[in-house]
């Protein structure tokens, strides 16, 4: 051949070529342009039209439950980034090593296997090998495609050829390691660690990884089970292999080869758990996907055990069914730490799946003590103030007490302990808003009628509210006032609602001052097993429903409120069913088990900084006068609590004879008598305890002897006299210096001394010769009242700015 010739032939070779390349290069940006476009239409995520699993797990991630999808099938979404690192890389070691450098198909691979095959069509026992990709795999399990047919084959390599232009290798190989076949009915990574090995995928070991890695190539001959990964088994070999190449390629992990050996058995389908059904129940209707929850599953067993165990010591009597509630109040939130709604979810003959949690029951007395709180709020009582346990009716309504029996003059804290029916009648009655009824709809009780429809018996349980709507109640008691949620996930999305009180979270629906106090009264109550108040302290309330319908008991320690319920869910009654002696021993019995536990039920709760101490006349509840012979200390409110000088003692000059007398004088001594209404002294009579009575009073002029106040010695000047401040002065003080006033007052000789009011509010006692030092809290006007021990005032106009 000619050098012209030559020259030629590889001038036309060079033309052709690059037109070659040329055409290459346009069909490349043509295609890069395509995916372009067709990822900038709209398009589902994968695997979004899939159905899932919910797997619900306890605060410390053990499971507690794991449903099946819509479709039957264990299949839990796992987002790439919270899978370990070595996960998908050894999925793609063993499954598609060119994955991140393919459109999709591996053409090399699918040539090798076709030639490899057709030999192995012909040699007996020679092993077929397969091409398809990671997004081939994918393709015929998000399309359903039988891959068995030549048809198929091509209509599986279009459809991941369109995966690879729509989606990008992330979204691709987290949705095959979402949807991979590992054996059964269980798909996906996900669902394959919750199910075999029982931890969530992020807590999966080496060698759990490399066993999950192998088996979807085949899962039929790879199942997981009792012995698949003995020595020897398919699925043994397939993880040793792969073993040995990751050690190669990844040294650093050579550490782990030991626990390749080791047995490590996977569990079956059949044995996962199915922990706290009636919770799990409850969080299935707020949540899906994986959802951790504040259970704790220790608490959870021992209120599960405590009540299976005293339903059986108690069936004797007829107690078949209970139920428990264990809220921990934290942050602001009343986490759910346990929760039974019966004693055998199982057991059909107590209908055993009916929810005592969820389940609306007459609550009995356990809703008196938010009446004395709303009380304590309305300045309407402290915890010593006196009331009366009489026959009483309030319109139609004539209330009695549970033992059929009235006690007469009784302190409110002993009332609420007792549990006194007419006494909270009566308060609830003298309620303005909010009214219980106004707290228990602002608390989030729902399906309430009308208040009128309840009238008065709301106070005794004559609504009906359920075990969650209770502890919350409560909880807000144990959260100063403030409205509560209950929150039975410990990461909520924001979808996830749980039944959400009418009023904003947060927003106060009690004082803390009348929260502390109430918790505080409740204290006292004495446990049922030993008669003394529970040490550690147990604030507790028992409740008992009308019929024997129901048996309440309600706990309040540390951080934490216990509910305890029994009855029948086909609402027979039981005479047994009685709060203090059915509920309540249950109720400690489960406290002292928790505490043996070692159950941090934190510390004494400090009394709020507005809250002050005073001493009190006992047998009248008010301030102490010269005559009262027995005082107590009680909590009071400034501002709110009633406080007035007691006139319940008071002392009369009587002669010779025992005759009311005007004065001192030659025969005439003094004697203090109680001075008690008539209702209350017919009471005293009818219990065997009555009351001496004072004598008729004697005409003294324009008072007579039973007058309080009258003092035989009485003369002009002896009542208090307000020395300071000054009259008609304005007083101006200076917020920055803390600058106090001085109240002084002049009193009668017999008198020992005086307390000061400053509008309604009680500021304090000072004795003779001693001022009183009051830091006003706003400008204005104010209306001082000095009162000494017999009851005498002397009032003072008063006007106070605050220098700017």
């Amino acid at each position: 051949m000619s050098l012209t010739a030559g020259r030629s032939i590889w001038r036309s070779m060079g033309t052709a070529t690059l037109a070659a390349l040329a055409v290459l290069a346009g069909s490349m940006l043509i295609a890069a342009g395509a995916t372009r476009i067709a990822r900038m239409l709209p398009r589902p995520p994968l695997g979004s039209t899939i159905p899932t699993s919910t797997a619900i797990s306890a605060q410390d991630g053990q499971l507690l439950r794991l449903t099946l999808a819509a479709d039957g099938q264990f299949r839990l979404w796992v987002a790439l980034d919270q899978m370990p690192a070595r996960l998908p890389s050894a999925v793609l070691m063993y499954e598609d090593q060119w994955f991140y450098h393919h459109p999709g198909v591996n053409p090399a691979a699918l040539v090798r296997a076709a030639f490899n095959n057709r030999g192995a069509g012909r040699r007996s026992g020679a092993r077929r090998i397969g091409a398809s990709t990671i997004t081939m795999q994918l393709a015929r399990r998000i399309y359903r495609i039988n891959t068995r047919r030549p048809l198929g084959k091509l209509h599986q390599i279009a459809a991941a050829l369109w995966l690879e232009v729509r989606y990008s290798k992330h979204d691709i190989l987290e949705a095959y390691l979402n949807l991979a076949p590992y054996g059964r009915n269980v798909e996906g990574v996900g669902a394959a660690s919750l199910v075999f090995f029982g931890r969530p995928v992020s807590q999966l070991s080496v060698p759990q990884i490399m066993t999950l890695a192998v088996i979807p190539q085949n899962p039929r001959a790879r199942r997981l089970g009792a012995g698949a990964k003995s020595r020897g088994s398919a699925l043994d070999h397939a993880r040793r292999r792969l073993w040995a190449r990751w050690a190669e390629v990844h040294p650093t992990d050579a550490r782990f080869s030991g626990d390749m050996d080791l047995p490590g058995d996977a569990k079956p389908p059949d044995a996962l758990p199915f922990l706290a059904p009636h919770f799990t129940d409850a969080v299935l209707r707020q949540a899906q996907g994986s959802v951790r929850t504040t259970l704790d599953l220790a608490r959870q067993r021992t209120l599960e055990r405590m009540l299976q165990s005293y339903v059986s010591e108690q069936s004797a009597i007829g107690i078949r069914n209970a139920g428990a509630l264990l809220l921990e109040v934290n942050h602001g939130t009343a986490q759910m730490r346990a929760y039974v709604g019966s004693a055998d979810y199982r057991n059909a003959e107590i209908d055993g799946q009916v929810n005592a949690v969820t389940a609306k029951r007459s609550p009995g007395s356990t809703l008196k003590p938010f009446v004395y709180a709303l009380a304590l709020d309305q300045g309407l009582l402290h915890p010593r103030s006196i009331l009366k346990d009489t026959p009483s009716s309030f319109g139609p309504f004539s209330p009695e007490n549970f033992d059929g029996r009235f006690v007469g003059p009784i302190a409110a804290e002993e009332a609420l302990v007792r549990s006194r029916n007419v006494p909270a009648v009566a308060l609830a009655s003298q309620l303005s808003r909010p009214t219980l009824y106004d707290f228990l709809r602002a608390s989030g009780v729902s399906h309430l009628n009308s208040e009128r429809y309840y009238g008065l018996a709301l106070a005794l349980g004559g609504g009906e509210v359920s075990m969650e709507e209770l502890g919350r109640m409560y909880a807000i008691l144990l959260n100063g006032g403030r409205a509560i949620p209950l929150r039975y996930l410990a990461d909520p999305p924001e979808s996830a609602a749980s039944a959400r009180p009418a009023t904003p979270l947060g927003e106060r629906l009690l004082s803390d001052e009348a929260s502390f106090i109430t918790l505080d009264m409740l204290e006292k109550n004495p446990r049922p097993d030993t008669g003394q108040p529970a040490a550690p302290a147990v604030a507790w309330k028992t409740g008992t429903s009308w019929g024997f319908h129901d048996a309440w008991s309600v706990g309040v320690f540390g951080r934490y409120v216990l509910i305890v319920w029994i009855g029948n869910f086909d609402n027979s009654g039981n005479p047994a069913f009685v709060g203090v002696q059915a509920a309540a021993p249950l109720l400690f019995r489960i406290i002292d088990a928790l505490r043996t536990q070692g159950l941090d039920t934190g510390g004494l709760r400090r009394p709020p900084r507005n809250l002050a101490r005073v001493d009190v006349c006992a047998a009248s509840g008010d301030l102490p006068n010269a005559d009262c012979p027995q005082t107590i200390a009680t909590w009071y409110i400034p501002g709110k609590s009633p406080i007035r000088v007691s006139q319940l003692h008071r002392r009369v000059y009587l002669d010779a004879s025992g005759r009311s007398a005007c004065g001192p004088g030659p025969g005439v001594h003094e004697e203090v008598y109680e001075f008690w209404t008539s209702d209350m002294l017919r009471l005293f009579r009818e219990a065997g305890m009555p009351r001496r009575l004072p004598p008729p009073a004697a005409n003294c002029g324009n008072l007579t002897t039973d007058t309080p106040g009258w003092d035989g010695n009485a003369r002009d000047g002896d009542a208090p006299q307000i020395v300071s401040p000054l009259r008609g002065v304005v007083y101006t003080l200076r917020p920055a210096h803390l600058q106090t006033l001085a109240l002084r007052a002049n009193i009668a000789a017999r008198s020992q001394a005086i307390y000061w009011f400053a509008d309604n509010a009680y500021l304090g006692r000072a004795v003779r010769g001693e001022d009183l030092a009051w830091l006003p809290a706003r400008a204005g006007h104010y209306l001082l009242r000095a009162v000494d021990d017999t009851g005498a005032v002397d009032t003072r106009d008063l006007d106070v700015e605050v220098a700017p």
